[in-house]
């Protein structure tokens, strides 16, 4: 038990400290690269010899200098992640991946590069119509663009060095997913916040040198008893479920997460890289083979029926949707989620969050509200 705790102690503590960590990754030698929400290839960075970065903004950061760029309707992991980039904060790193996977992001590559010159602003072209021939190839050219300045910045890609990246990613996906399940069995081993922290920890870390870790706890969690938990299970979903502020207030009302479908959390392992000849290619069919994700071209709407499932699986009592602020994707999604939810007998709560939210006072009452309709 001691090393359980130990091990979520010290992925805890890379969460909060991710600033500390980056002086620490270059310091030891390695290049960083910073990468925005949502789907960047990480594995082109890591094949190169550097560390990918995960760029998420900054709870409570007071914004100053990116309102000189954004209007205030902007969703706050895109002004905040701006604020820090004006401060300097990512001077340390050799570029920037930004994807442009939403209208807010499309402005934020620009913008980066207009007010944080000294960094190098590498832009990720995704296609909509991801599942196409066209769509394909044209993100294969996208890749190959990438591919050839990040050698260039790092050391060199070759096809051996870039498929032994997408096992070392694959197997880190594995064993997150094996995390969300090990979670989910022992409510009261990994509280809501230590969960968060075990997955927001991975964007900090080398991948490989995470996998270990968690791992390591899987299996030290898998060996300890099933018991029963008094409280109440929920799945979560949306863009960002890491406020201390509000998974805290989950944890006073003896709520469990037990399954998440959140951007940056269970959406970027749910999906493996394909093993193919051209290494290239398994990237770019990972991209065509993801579900359920608010920004990507999803004309079924299968994200609502992928929630219903998870939650009969991992027998919640509820969902939580927490809404970014200002998320276009997200609001124009919840009425096709509420509708599923209803349609399954599921009960659902939508809760509005912000980076630059400090009081959840109303959330915490719409939280206890939700716990006695439970």
């Amino acid at each position: 038990m001691s090393e359980i705790k130990s091990i979520l102690s010290q992925l805890d503590c890379v969460a909060k400290n991710p600033r500390r960590q980056l002086d620490m990754i270059i310091d030891g030698g390695k290049n960083v690269v910073g990468c925005l929400p949502v789907y960047c290839p990480e594995e082109l960075v890591y094949a190169a010899g550097m560390i990918p970065f995960g760029i998420w903004g900054a709870d409570g950061k007071e914004l100053s200098k990116a309102k000189l760029y954004f209007p205030a309707f902007i969703c706050s992991v895109l002004q905040s992640a701006l604020e820090l980039g004006l401060e300097g904060a990512f001077d340390r790193m050799k570029a920037v991946m930004i994807p442009v996977l939403c209208d807010s992001l499309k402005c934020m590559g620009q913008n980066f590069k207009a007010g944080v010159p000294q960094v190098e602003f590498l832009p990720v072209i995704h296609p909509q119509n991801r599942k196409t021939e066209a769509g394909q190839e044209f993100l294969r050219s996208q890749y190959m663009k990438l591919r050839k300045r990040l050698g260039e910045i790092g050391t060199p890609i070759s096809d051996e060095k870039l498929a032994e990246a997408i096992n070392i990613y694959n197997n880190h996906r594995r064993v997150m997913r094996e995390f969300s399940e090990t979670a989910a069995k022992h409510p009261e081993l990994i509280s809501a916040s230590e969960r968060s922290a075990v997955i927001k920890s991975g964007f900090f870390m080398d991948k490989a040198e995470h996998t270990k870790l968690v791992e390591r706890l899987n299996l030290l969690c898998g060996a300890e008893p099933v018991v029963p938990w008094d409280g109440k299970r929920v799945i979560v979903t949306g863009i960002l479920a890491d406020s201390s502020s509000l998974l805290s207030i989950f944890e006073k009302n003896g709520i469990a997460v037990v399954g998440d479908d959140v951007a940056a959390e269970s959406r970027q392992f749910r999906t493996d890289v394909p093993v193919t000849k051209d290494p290239i290619e398994g990237l770019a069919r990972q991209f065509a083979d993801m579900e359920g994700c608010s920004v990507l071209f999803d004309p079924e709407k299968k994200r609502g029926d992928m929630i219903v499932k998870l939650a009969k699986e991992r027998k919640a009592d509820g969902v939580i949707v927490l809404l970014t602020k200002f998320c276009d994707p997200e609001e124009f999604d919840y009425p096709f989620l509420k509708r599923a939810f209803d349609a399954a007998g599921i009960p659902s709560i939508l809760i509005e969050v912000d980076r630059q939210m400090v009081n959840y006072s109303q959330a915490e009452t719409a939280v206890e509200a939700f716990r006695e309709m439970l």
